[in-house]
């Protein structure tokens, strides 16, 4: 039984394992890592597995069909994303044509939040794996027949589409092999890029899952769910071991869980696994900013460089509007700890959050300068199906389209797609791109963050990011 796993092509490079599915402004490209993830959960339970990374490779719908009819696989496994599910659509199709007795199984949070919908709009599908797929995937190759007894996936019976109950979260994540190796395997990782991280990167995860309730958060919702369920410090230490031995090219890794400070006595487990092995990865993770001084300290002194944090709003009504559960202080105290530490911030923040209004929205910029993070990020709130935020943009009847075809505009980039009483979807976009300006053009942060605060190594990749930035701002003052 062979099993082909397709990040599937696109018309430019689109993080589909990204939050925010768009062609980024800073030129950041996710790994595949949930394809990945079942990937080596397959290959482990005995199937032949091939796994290519279309995006990457920048091949054609023909050069995937040549690569299908090559390999001749029983399964065909990819990913939907909002923002570009009708183009992924005519992908399945043409491969369905070109070669029909492929069975083709689709995942993600598209899928997950939409799967009749996705059933009925491409009958190309013949299955959707709802939420983490890693074992759903062999309890399908393993079936002869009915699907009925599968369980988290929806799936055409004949003329029907039949919706199985969902399939319980994975406790055991030990049981999950290193994605680190299938990585190895199957992809380059100069293919790779973050932004905020030294180049090449990896990204891993310690845990699933999210215990917090912020609303317009799409992974808890359809991919990982509220439960929080951990590695052992043992296993993912051992991840880190082997990265570091095995792959010495690696600069950076990630911890890509929604929130790694989530159970803080147990990452100071793991920062004293790290020193206590010798080992010297550098690092950076997903956090909150309730994430205390002396968890801090020792993240630093286990090599954390750089927390990725989500502020969002600089207005406690806002914050609160969103169900984030923090409080201002809690932020500017995050940000006072981290200059003590020297610890390098991606700070967060998000414009048309429920409860915002223009005022608010100015708040949050002069937060923002308050708390004052090394790299910075003002994005649009985006309503993906699933979310809680979702509903009530639908309810109010502030949804600009729900044809998805529209998300994304020419330029690949995520439309703002909400048009409030306050500022309709163009002035929160340009409201969005003045902010980012504001920021970054301002005297302070070139001389006193560019310049003085950057190694050369810094410096090349935070020049890299700002020029593709620039290159963006530039093409849409002239459309």
């Amino acid at each position: 039984m062979k099993i082909l796993f397709l990040n599937l092509p696109y018309k430019f490079q689109l993080s589909r394992a990204s939050r925010w599915p768009e062609k980024t402004k800073s030129g950041t490209l996710y790994y595949p890592y949930w394809l990945c993830y079942a990937a080596g959960v397959c290959k482990e339970k005995g199937y032949e597995v091939e796994l290519i990374d279309c995006i990457t490779r920048k091949m054609s719908v023909q050069d995937v069909i040549r690569e299908v009819i090559r390999i001749r696989p029983d399964y065909i496994m990819g990913e939907l994303t909002t923002s570009s599910v009708y183009y992924d659509y005519k992908v399945l199709e043409a491969i369905k044509k070109k070669y029909p007795s492929g069975k083709i199984i689709i995942g993600g949070t598209h899928a997950t939040a939409l799967s009749e919908q996705v059933l009925r709009e491409c009958k190309a599908i013949d299955i959707v794996v709802r939420q983490e797929y890693d074992f759903t995937l062999p309890e399908i190759m393993g079936v002869v027949g009915d699907l009925q007894e599968v369980k988290g996936i929806t799936w055409r019976s004949g003329k029907d589409i039949v919706y199985n109950p969902d399939r319980q979260w994975t406790q055991d994540l030990d049981s999950l092999p290193f994605v680190s190796r299938i990585y190895q395997e199957f992809l380059d990782v100069n293919d790779y890029f973050y932004a905020f991280a030294r180049k090449p990167m990896i990204q891993i995860f310690s845990a699933r899952g999210c215990p917090f309730h912020c609303n317009f958060c799409s992974y808890p919702e359809t991919m990982s769910g509220r439960n929080l369920r951990r590695r052992s410090v043992k296993n993912f230490v051992d991840e880190i071991e082997y990265i570091c031995k095995k792959m010495p090219e690696i600069q950076e890794i990630f911890i890509e869980d929604d929130t790694f400070t989530a159970d803080r006595k147990r990452v100071v487990e793991i920062c004293d696994e790290i020193i206590k092995r010798g080992l010297r990865p550098v690092w950076s993770c997903n956090t909150r900013a309730d994430l205390p001084y002396e968890v801090m300290k020792r993240m630093k002194e286990a090599g954390c460089r750089l927390l990725v944090v989500g502020y969002e709003s600089g207005s406690q009504k806002v914050l609160d509007e969103t169900r984030k559960g923090i409080k201002l202080e809690q932020s500017l105290e995050f940000a006072r700890n981290t200059k003590k530490l020297k610890l390098k911030v991606f700070g967060c923040f998000m414009i048309g959050l429920k409860g915002d209004n223009l005022e608010t929205i100015e708040e949050t910029f002069r937060f923002a300068k308050k708390v004052y993070p090394d790299m910075v990020f003002f994005q649009q709130a985006v309503p993906f199906p699933g979310t809680a935020f979702y509903q009530w943009v639908k309810e109010k009847g502030y949804l600009k389209t729900e044809d998805f075809s529209k998300w994304l505009n020419k330029d690949g980039y995520l439309d703002c797609l909400v048009n409030y009483p306050y500022a309709d979807a163009k002035e929160i976009e340009k409201l969005r791109d003045r902010l980012m300006s504001r920021y970054y053009f301002s005297f302070t942060y070139i001389v006193k963050t560019f310049l003085c605060n950057l190694s050369w190594q810094e410096l090349k990749r935070v020049t890299k990011a700002g020029f593709t930035y620039i290159g963006f701002r530039a093409k849409k003052l002239f459309q």
